[in-house]
């Protein structure tokens, strides 16, 4: 078995095929050199330096997983099972595609001095000094990254402003309804939220927006979006999708036998939502390698495939809250709020017919707790119940 990426999807896939009963050989590739390690920290502990590193507790020998790292793959050549690396061929008979997403770039800034991604553990350590220094910082994306960002950076003392092209935080994530109490937490921060507002360009030392104005900038964090980082599998026969992720079935098997795919950079059809899904967060990273490893070992005994539908889970610490979302409200037909959006609790449940299908809570991790099990069991729901906020979710079934 080999598995060509070395993040969360990658390791918990090694890790299950080893729990699952496996005994082969395990090879897992990583183009970082650095001990596998988890992301979600680098926004947080890591960039605030409360952590040298976030490597995942794995024993890795012991479970005898051979790591690869600080090797990039370059292409896959099926026909050969053969995965192509900057130092050679791997061979394989069974492989997982994990390779994840990658930052989307600011056109134009490539090469500017003091412009910075965070998606690596290098990317954090480069950022650590300028919220050290208290510098001036400009984030360029108000979107979960973005805030987060925002939000380490005014806890260490900087000056920040985010500059939004929609008109409203989280645009491409939520509703402009429920986005919209979320605006008022920059300015309670103490951050400059420019939202209508596009960069034009960015100079060292400044960030020159589309009406000429300019921003003081020892630092340019950009955080607008991340795709599938799945540009190595042109030309291979892997099915990519619209967004370039791998198109997975509902097994997470790609269209060339002997892949699989999982993570962030593959999609997957949800019976559940009545779409194909592609889900970057770390939820779906950590879920879907079980799927894998059990279809990987199914697929030698002649065992029925396991069927990946997950309700998807995410999670955001910003501005001193607890934001939880699970599920998919794209095919909701009714909205409901569980309190009040001006104050420090509150949530919102989104129901198709009277199923809930999905619920973003604000510091009422309960509320999501019991939400998530409701989407999945499709218990059907008393509207009027659920808009009380002073009612147990798992109470307010019909």
């Amino acid at each position: 078995m080999v598995v060509a990426g070395a993040g969360m999807a990658g390791v918990q896939t090694a890790v299950a095929l080893r729990e699952q009963g496996f005994d082969g050989t395990v090879t897992l590739i990583g183009a970082e050199p650095h001990q596998p390690y988890d992301r979600p920290p680098l926004s947080k502990a890591v960039l605030l330096g409360k952590a040298e590193h976030s490597a995942f507790d794995v024993d890795f020998e012991s479970l005898g997983i051979d790591l690869v790292l600080g090797r990039e793959v370059l292409g896959l050549r099926p026909a050969d099972h053969a995965l192509d690396t900057e130092t050679g061929p791997v061979p394989y008979d069974v492989l997982v595609v994990a390779t994840g997403a990658e930052p989307i770039r600011l056109p134009g800034a490539e090469g500017v001095p003091g412009v910075h991604l965070l998606r690596t553990l290098d990317d954090a350590e480069r950022l650590r000094p300028v919220l050290a220094d208290r510098h001036d910082v400009v984030v360029v994306g108000a979107g979960w990254i973005g805030a987060e960002f925002a939000t380490a950076a005014r806890e260490a003392g900087c000056a920040v402003t985010v500059v939004e092209a929609a008109d409203r935080p989280l645009a491409g994530a939520l509703p402009a309804e429920v986005a919209a109490p979320m605006t008022g937490w920059y300015a309670d921060a103490g951050i400059d939220l420019r939202t209508h507002t596009r960069v034009d360009r960015v100079e060292p030392g400044a960030v020159v927006l589309d009406d000429g104005s300019r921003l003081p900038a020892d630092a340019v964090v950009v955080g607008i979006g991340a795709r599938p980082a799945t540009g190595w599998l042109t030309g291979s026969g892997v099915e990519l999708g619209a967004y370039g992720e791998v198109v997975a079935d509902a097994a997470l098997r790609t269209s060339v036998p002997e892949v699989y795919a999982v993570g962030d950079c593959a999609s997957f059809p949800s019976g559940r939502y009545g779409e194909r899904l592609l889900v970057h967060h770390w939820d779906n990273a950590l879920q879907g390698p079980r799927t894998v490893a059990a279809n990987i070992l199914g697929a030698a005994t002649g065992r029925p495939p396991a069927v990946y539908d997950p309700v998807p889970y995410f999670w955001s610490e910003q501005f001193g809250r607890f934001v939880q979302y699970a599920g998919h409200h794209a095919a909701a037909d009714t909205v409901l709020w569980r309190g009040d959006p001006a104050g420090p609790a509150w949530t919102v449940c989104w129901l198709r017919e009277d199923r809930l299908v999905a619920l973003l809570a604000v510091g009422r991790p309960r509320d999501l707790a019991q939400g998530r099990r409701l989407i999945e069991s499709g218990t059907a729901m008393d509207p009027g119940l659920l808009a009380d906020p002073g009612r147990p979710l798992k109470a307010a079934t019909a």
